[in-house]
């Protein structure tokens, strides 16, 4: 309780679902006419440029998914020390932001099976990627989506905060 209100008024946070709930609920919004738009990475540790890229992916349609790396994968893709998060808390701060509408955590070294499971209508990418450098655009494609890039220029970088930190 805070001021004699409950807490979950001050800090409502999307839902963090695994994928048999998340697929549930995406195919009752596709239902209902929702556009649906995926966001993923590793969100080790949260800063603007990544509050920005979602902030830009949610623009793009009405219900903002966000998959989050798993410890494994990130571990794999950013190297030793990494995550410095560990994957729920990760999606806890992910999930607060007012942008996102759902996230999840995805195992898989690509993003390939979740845009599979739910087929978003857009995959939104950061700047660090043009629409021809997504791995994952030919799937998009091939299920009739589309491959979006958004966010602010790569200015921002968990790596590089860790070293300014870290004295590097």
């Amino acid at each position: 309780m805070i001021n004699g209100k409950p807490t979950e008024e001050f800090f409502a946070a999307a839902p963090i679902l695994d994928r048999a709930a998340l697929v549930s609920r995406i195919h009752e919004l596709k239902a209902q006419g929702e556009k649906i738009v995926l966001a993923n990475g590793c969100f080790d540790v949260l800063h603007a440029g990544h509050v920005r890229y979602l902030q830009g992916a949610r623009a793009l349609g009405d219900v903002l998914v966000v998959g989050i790396n798993s410890d494994a994968q990130v571990a794999i893709l950013k190297g030793a020390g990494r995550p410095v998060l560990p994957a729920h808390e990760r999606a806890e701060l992910v999930a607060s932001l007012g942008a996102v509408h759902f996230v999840t955590i995805f195992a898989e070294p690509t993003v390939t099976e979740l845009l599979l499971a739910i087929t978003p209508h857009v995959h939104a990418k950061g700047t660090d990627y043009s629409e021809e450098t997504v791995p994952e655009r030919e799937v998009v494609r091939a299920y009739g989506g589309s491959v979006r890039i958004v966010g602010d220029p790569k200015d921002h970088s968990t790596s590089e905060l860790l070293e300014r930190v870290r004295g590097e």
